[in-house]
């Protein structure tokens, strides 16, 4: 026996969880920037220009456009202190990038959007190139366009400053592929650098200014003399070349086969790969490994996902930072092209996620795609993991954190561990089931066992050898161990969604289609029992950590727990209004968080059946949902392409709730002070601070039956800040509504209308409605004095009346 049935009578404050972090989207495409030190990301993501800490990987701030418009095109300029954007409102912005302010907003003159935009070595002329087919440059610090340059054809897609500013040339290129020199001087082309077919995607100068290295799109990169404008050498690169970058000299590049002088490359493209040239003999001098199989060759000539679309130096970290089709932004160390950290610009949808590592300071994800993703919390580094060749649909992870399993559409199951320095490799693959694997689970005992089911209705128990974690630890697993189902069984007639393993490896329960779950011995998956009751069909399973109980999610929008002795049905959840797609046990097993379709995460407490709280941060479905060993935190990852972390802050709630309150008791204590020692001032701006409208209606009280009650309150009323001022006249309002109250009220507008002038009024907050409200209730108030006065006159006249009567009386009483 596993379970302790007693922690479900046991009554419990509920636990609270808040956002943590978030890994959200922050590149969609395009030309990325560094800075020249080495710390800042610029990277394109729609309406946004995100800014990222390169460290920490960690979001500084988002620049976005106020017309909410795509940003076409940026750039930072050498000195790191101006940044321009362009946008297709056909707008320039200029920006304070560390204070996220916009400093001036221009038109630019364009009839179409900027497509590209540079600027010059010493930071003071900007030039764009739009898709017009015009160039502009323009003077940073006199803000006016110095040059109009006209004769491009098509999208000017490039345009760069000759290094050598005293040349006053501009280099340019566009869709008919010739590369073009402009003198600034006379704002005319003089030259044309004609050798490219397809589009040019890169230029790049030599230190002296004296070389051009160009590339594009017709898989060659041509080297030019700029004294004579004619082409040195050709050189064939046998790839669609995006990138071409000019390695520093000087530098020790003996580790990539740059053994001697003179002038080399590196190239970036649709292989994605990085290869090193050296311009003297044509010759590729280095090419990089690449950490995945080929699998199609109509792909590798095509190009793919895994392409490089942009490449640069970071001098500023000695590094190479290169650009993948898949969003994802890699920095390889300068010297040995040794991949030093990597993010993930873009997950699109997000299937599932576990946390990693003994610390659980990874999380693994499977995205959309045939490729896993290892995220490191602490630095953002993604490491990404080939080996599928279909999407991934889930994700288990064993109880140590070091093994992880996932499944495919491809069929199949892989079997990854995570060394000491946090490497993944891939330990062992099995091939079996029919159809596309949907859905796995881990043994939880050890490392012995992982369970999966499929489309094809099936369960198939796949055991581990034991030798296979001492091999993986030992490093001697050059490439994955077969695996071969140990148990299959046909399970249900549907398509399984959910699987799950016990906590004690003894029982394996099963979700599926056909509106049923069905609990299974392990691991000769003999039927036990059947779960009936669901009107659709189940999404997720999951045990109780602490009890005998299973947990399943339909999309009737119920979860139901079932007893495992008889099969009954305990408790039903109907919180949600559509299906319920994924559920965990939270809080040590008392609490069950659960997600829908539509709607947040609802939390629920197990025993009284009540949802108590509601976590919102998604903006669409959630389908991993998973938490960590020490059971204070849970991540989530949706199709929003969203992974928000949620950690458990009922301690600090509790705290900061403990802490209100004895900070109201002391303020209670000197307000109660305050008034007995009639200091009415300091008692009311206290009243007022603590938001307590009877306790200044108390001290106003307190006031007018003073001597000069009248006086005194006029004095303190007027020594107050507008600010309280407009909350003591907001409360006015409110007791105004009442008779008992409404004397106070009076006095405090009497001072108010005496004694503030009308434009100070006007400058109230809420005065219009204040006014709207106190009138009719103040004509009432009239109303009602003015009948109440002449029913006190009419009293008067009938006693002076009898008065009148008794006199003659009265008189001959008193002659007698």
């Amino acid at each position: 026996v596993y379970f302790n049935s007693s922690s479900i009578c046991v009554p419990f404050s509920p636990f609270s969880y808040a956002v943590s972090r978030k890994i959200e989207p922050f590149y969609k495409g395009g030309k990325i920037q560094i800075s020249q030190d080495g710390k800042h990301m610029f990277c394109p993501c729609g309406t946004k220009l995100n800014v990222m800490d390169i460290a920490t990987g960690a979001l500084v701030h988002s620049i976005e456009q106020d017309d909410l418009e795509d940003i076409t095109s940026f750039v930072l300029s050498p000195d790191d202190e101006i940044l321009v954007t362009g946008s297709r409102a056909l707008l320039l912005k200029q920006w304070e990038w560390r204070e996220n302010k916009c400093r001036r907003t221009w038109k630019a003159t364009h009839t179409a959007p900027v497509a590209t935009m540079v600027f010059d070595s010493t930071s003071t002329l900007l030039a764009t190139g739009g898709c017009d087919s015009t160039i502009k440059i323009w003077d940073v610090v006199k803000q006016y366009c110095t040059h109009n340059l006209k004769g491009s054809s098509g999208v000017v897609h490039i345009v760069e400053f000759h290094p050598d500013i005293s040349r006053l040339q501009l280099f340019s290129s566009s869709m008919d592929y010739k590369i073009r020199i402009w003198d600034l001087k006379s704002s005319k082309c003089i030259a044309s650098l004609d050798g490219h077919y397809s589009a040019v995607t890169s230029l790049a100068f030599t230190a002296d200014g004296d070389t051009l290295v160009s590339a594009g799109r017709d898989k060659i990169c041509m080297v030019w003399d700029l004294k004579t404008r004619e082409a040195k050498r050709t050189v064939p690169i046998y790839e669609s070349v995006e990138a071409a970058v000019l390695l520093p000299e000087g530098g020790d590049f003996s580790h990539v086969g740059v053994k001697k002088q003179g002038l080399h490359f590196l190239t970036a493209g649709s292989k994605g790969i990085l290869r090193i040239w050296e311009a003297a003999t044509a010759a590729c001098v280095y090419t990089q490994i690449v950490p995945y199989r080929r699998v199609d060759t109509k792909e590798e000539e095509g190009g793919s996902v895994r392409s490089l679309t942009h490449c640069m130096l970071v001098p500023g970290k000695n590094e190479i930072a290169a650009v993948t089709a898949e969003h994802n932004i890699l920095f390889y160390d300068a010297q040995t092209l040794q991949l030093r950290k990597q993010f993930a610009g873009y997950n699109d949808e997000v299937l599932d996620v576990r946390f990693l590592g003994l610390a659980d300071s990874h999380i693994v994800v499977a995205t959309n795609s045939p490729q896993l993703k290892v995220f490191e919390l602490a630095t953002s580094h993604c490491q990404i993991l080939y080996g599928h060749t279909e999407t991934v649909l889930a994700l288990d992870v064993f109880r140590k954190g070091l093994m992880f399993a996932s499944c495919a559409k491809d069929r199949s199951l892989r079997v990854w561990r995570m060394d000491k320095a946090g490497e993944v490799t891939c330990v062992a693959e099995g091939l079996g089931h029919a159809h596309g694997v949907g859905a796995l689970s881990c043994s939880r005992m050890k490392e012995s066992f992982v369970v999966t089911s499929s489309q094809d209705c099936t369960i198939k128990v796949w055991n581990l050898p034991e030798s296979l974690t001492a091999k993986a630890k030992a490093g001697l697993i050059a490439s994955p161990e077969t695996l071969h189902a140990h148990v299959t069984e046909r399970g249900h007639d549907k398509d399984i969604n959910s699987v799950a393993v016990s906590p004690n490896d003894k029982l394996i329960a099963t979700g599926s289609q056909d509106r049923t779950a069905k609990l299974w011995s392990c691991p000769d998956c003999s039927l036990m029992g059947v779960f009936s009751g669901h009107k659709r069909g189940i999404w997720c399973v999951q045990f109780s950590p602490v009890d005998q109980v299973l947990a399943t999610s339909s999309a009737d929008g119920t979860v139901k727990l079932w007893g495992l002795h008889d099969f009954s049905c305990l408790k039903t959840f109907e919180g949600h209004d559509a299906s319920v797609l994924k559920m965990a046990f939270v809080s040590r097993g008392t609490q069950l968080l659960t997600r829908g379709v539509q709607g947040g995460l609802q939390m629920s407490i197990i025993l009284t059946n009540e949802c108590v709280k509601t976590l919102d941060g998604h903006e669409d479905k959630v389908w991993g949902l998973h938490c960590n060993k020490q059971d204070d935190l849970v991540v989530t990852a949706s199709s929003d392409s969203c992974i928000i972390l949620w950690k458990d802050v009922t301690e600090i709630e509790l705290e900061e709730e403990q802490a209100k309150q004895e900070e109201q008791i002391m303020k209670d204590q000197e307000l109660s002070n305050l008034l007995h020692e009639k200091k009415y001032l300091k008692a009311l701006g206290l009243a007022i601070s603590l938001d307590r409208p009877h306790t200044v209606l108390t001290v106003i009280k307190a006031i007018l039956k003073e001597t000069d009650g009248k006086e005194n309150l006029k004095k303190n009323l007027l020594r107050l800040r507008q600010d309280q001022k407009e909350s003591v006249l907001k409360f006015s309002v409110t007791w105004n509504t009442n008779s008992r109250n409404c004397h106070e009220a009076q006095a405090i507008l009497e001072t108010l209308l005496t004694h503030e002038a009308p434009e100070c009024l006007l400058q109230y907050e809420g005065i219009k409605s204040a006014v709207e409200s106190l009138l009719p209730y103040t004509e009432r108030h009239f109303q009602r004095l003015g009948r109440l006065l002449q029913a006190s006159m009419f009293v008067d006249f009938m006693w002076q009346n009898m008065r009148l009567a008794d006199a003659p009386e009265r008189e001959e009483d008193m002659s007698l």
